[in-house]
């Protein structure tokens, strides 16, 4: 299968600036498709898949994980993603939450709200995790990973996502990040702030069929970008199966099964990030009590 998603990586300003383009319309029409989603939350749940997808090429093994929960006092109630080696699933809590335009556009920081948190989980093979926790700025999600950068890992970047929805579903969605290195000198800074400033947003460059190479040299205005990595695809899928929903219910604890097994007989639970679900019979329950 050939896909169209990919993320590319660039430096510009003979190196003092790092470029990470995105173009994720299949991987946010999957997710739409599977959740069923209102177009505010597939923008919403978009971006967050978008900016882990690229959050994720900086992960160097293929068993390290992220994570990234929103959780805002919107109604849209919350939003969790996972990627794993590129392999993203996400879902949020109110999938057909509607508000009206704000401005002509989806009004995504309106129905995340703008009095939460955002939460980051990289789960790199050492002892704990790293966990990076920052207020929502705007639930807008760019600005409010642009202060998760800041915040928490030093980096003055600047984040751009967009997902273009219309009566069909996903038109458009991608996003970028620019990050100066450390010998990037204040007329660099100055030229990329007024580039981005003017430059159409992410959706509508992708709309209008430009290149992630082209986005990237319209941002900067450097048209002698060193490509670094050019073919980075990301993709929808949970890797959900019934052994972990199993090792899920023993988490739960003998006395909770024991209580299903009273009440309820059998149980059937649901993934939230594919929606699949899982039959325990009787039987299977007893045998799970019986194992632990």
């Amino acid at each position: 299968m050939e896909y169209k998603d990919k993320i590319m990586k660039f430096l510009a300003y003979n190196g003092r600036v790092s470029i990470t383009c995105a173009t994720t319309k299949e991987l946010i029409e999957k997710a739409r498709n599977t959740h069923t989603l209102s177009p505010i939350a597939t923008a919403a749940l978009g971006r967050t898949l978008t900016i882990s997808a690229i959050m994720a090429t900086n992960m160097k093994n293929k068993n390290d994980k992220l994570t990234i929960q929103i959780k805002g006092n919107g109604s849209l109630g919350g939003i969790v993603v996972v990627a794993n080696n590129l392999k993203l699933k996400g879902y949020v809590q109110n999938p057909v939450v509607d508000l009206p335009l704000k401005n002509g556009k989806l009004d995504v920081g309106g129905a995340i709200g703008n009095n939460g948190y955002l939460n980051v989980i990289k789960d790199i093979g050492l002892k704990e995790p790293y966990t990076g926790m920052v207020p929502l700025v705007s639930g807008e999600i760019a600005e409010d990973f642009a202060n998760y950068f800041a915040s928490s890992e030093q980096t003055n970047t600047a984040v751009a996502l967009g997902v273009l929805v219309d009566k069909n579903g996903v038109k458009a969605s991608g996003g970028y990040v620019v990050t100066p290195m450390p010998d990037a000198t204040e007329d660099d800074l100055f030229i990329l702030e007024n580039r981005i400033k003017e430059a159409k947003t992410i959706s509508q460059m992708l709309d209008d069929n430009m290149t992630l190479k082209e986005i990237a040299e319209d941002i900067t205005g450097d048209s002698n970008l060193q490509i670094i990595e050019d073919n980075i695809i990301p993709i929808y899928e949970c890797d959900c199966s019934k052994e972990k929903i199993k090792n899920g219910l023993i988490a739960l604890g003998r006395k909770e099964i024991e209580d299903i097994i009273k009440t309820q007989k059998n149980i059937e639970t649901q993934c939230h990030f594919c929606n699949k679900k899982y039959n325990f019979t009787e039987e299977e329950l007893i045998e799970i009590l019986q194992s632990m």
